[in-house]
């Protein structure tokens, strides 16, 4: 297992994400717990001191398999994650609360590392808000030894990182990003590690394979890449990249079977970042790909100046690729929804003045019949 040094600690490179773990019948909120418990023995065996749960995984279930699982073994031999889960608005008064449930949930006396969970564009303002207290309270847990390490998960724009870095930045320890070489350039990932590296805050990565996408890459993909590394599997690909990215940390991977597990610790014996030249093929034949799954909007904001309800186009267009690049998610739902709501892409009245100046001839309007549409808003 490779290592890598963070403060006073040893963390292993790769860490287990409870967020994805094995189920029974499909039901996400029954955890497979003996599953589990095989699989953390391994991964305890083979080296992995990291685990990461989190409120709401599995329905609220992960928290409880962890602490029933890892407390079985001495707690200075591994280091827990979980995170006060500001996704939901409706939870920011509620910071002491949920904070000593996950502590008994957990069956820990401390947190070896706690995030404010998904800073976004719909959750930034209540979490800057003082009124509720919410750093004031997590400063106090960490003075107090039940928080060993202050960070962050983010999967909002620059923008909204770097607001929260103005303004929280000099307390935060770590970041925890969506990052992987698909989202290099389409999420600007390579603009938020460098934001990182501005407040010298080192990285945890989520998302290492973007949800298992990384796994299947089209065949021509595949031979490209068999020629640069004829060993490397398509999920070693997505390691090795991350790897190769200065002031990364720990890799989270939300591994569901022992098969994804030994094959994720296998790559993770080895150090073998890519070179210059393979990290700019790889970012750039997937960059080709996420192409082809979306619409060419260079984000030359003609349209907005012609748009009578006065739409983010672009914005729009970006997360409509999104959604359809991964075939759903999260991500742009949540980003919509974050939006006034006559700045939405069902307030588009068709009238197609902004396709009249779209230098790449998008067809706007039937993309924001169909974006709403999917999003059933």
């Amino acid at each position: 297992m490779i290592y890598r040094e963070y403060q006073n600690l040893t963390l292993s490179g790769l860490g287990l994400g409870m967020m994805r773990l094995p189920v029974v019948d499909g039901n996400d909120g029954i955890i497979d717990e003996k599953a589990v418990e095989e699989m953390i023995a391994y991964a305890m065996e083979q080296g992995i001191n990291y685990y990461d749960t989190a409120w709401g995984y599995h329905n609220g279930q992960s928290e409880l398999a962890a602490g029933r699982v890892l407390s079985k073994y001495p707690r200075e031999s591994f280091c827990l994650a979980s995170k006060f889960p500001g996704y939901d608005n409706t939870n920011m008064p509620k910071v002491k609360e949920i904070f000593e449930e996950q502590l008994k949930k957990c069956q820990t006396p401390y947190f070896d590392f706690y995030m404010f969970h998904n800073v976004y564009e719909g959750n930034i303002d209540d979490y800057l808000d003082p009124g509720f207290g919410i750093l004031e309270y997590l400063l106090e847990q960490k003075k107090n030894g039940r928080i060993r390490h202050l960070g962050f998960s983010c999967h909002g724009a620059y923008d909204v990182m770097k607001r929260f870095l103005e303004a929280y930045g000099e307390h935060m320890e770590f970041c925890q990003l969506q990052l992987n070489y698909m989202d290099w350039h389409f999420q600007k990932c390579d603009e938020k590690v460098e934001l990182c590296r501005e407040y010298n805050i080192p990285v945890w990565v989520m998302e290492p394979l973007r949800g298992g996408k990384l796994c299947n890459l089209p065949e021509e993909m595949v031979n490209k890449l068999s020629a640069m590394r004829p060993e490397e599997t398509a999920p070693g690909w997505a390691f090795r990249f991350l790897q190769s990215i200065p002031g990364v940390t720990v890799v989270l991977s939300g591994m569901s079977n022992m098969e994804q597990l030994k094959e994720n610790i296998k790559t993770w014996e080895t150090e073998a970042p890519l070179d210059e030249e393979e990290f700019a093929e790889l970012v750039a034949m997937m960059d080709e790909e996420t192409k082809k799954a979306g619409l060419p909007c260079t984000a030359c904001h003609y349209c907005t100046s012609h748009c009578p309800m006065e739409l983010p186009i672009p914005e729009l267009i970006a997360l409509y690729n999104e959604h359809m690049s991964t075939k759903g998610g999260f991500l742009a739902p949540m980003a919509v929804s974050s939006m006034p709501e006559d700045k939405r892409p069902g307030n588009c009245i068709g009238c197609t003045a902004c396709e009249q100046v779209c230098p790449q001839q998008i067809t706007i309007s039937e993309t924001m019949a169909h974006f709403s549409e999917m999003l059933g808003m």
